[in-house]
């Protein structure tokens, strides 16, 4: 298992253990565990509404490619440690990692 700690918009952290072998973005798996993320582009970078700040591992995420950083360029509260919870794919290296949910509520 693959476990994260996600902190709402609220400041509360929550555990989450996901399977090894799923296939999803980090989007899907806030969506799939009933956190209120927007995500009005359904994943492909255009919106920003699946804003996440990364509080630790950072450095063991993969850059961020040019639409990520497009778009995060928008938002007036992006930071370095801003990414797009739709590209970040689920693999071992997010083990450990910790975000918080940035972006907007449904």
């Amino acid at each position: 298992m693959i476990k994260i700690t996600i902190e709402d918009r609220n400041g509360d952290q929550q555990a989450v253990e996901i399977p090894e072998e799923i296939s999803l973005s980090l989007m899907e798996v806030l969506k799939a565990s009933d956190y209120s993320i927007l995500a009005t582009c359904g994943g492909i970078a255009l919106c920003a509404t699946c804003h996440v700040q990364v509080l630790k591992g950072l450095e063991d995420l993969p850059i961020a490619g040019n639409d990520e950083m497009d778009m995060l360029d928008t938002l007036h509260d992006a930071g370095f440690d801003s990414r797009l919870a739709c590209q970040i794919r689920i693999t071992e290296n997010l083990n450990g990692m910790v975000f918080k949910i940035r972006g907007d509520e449904q």
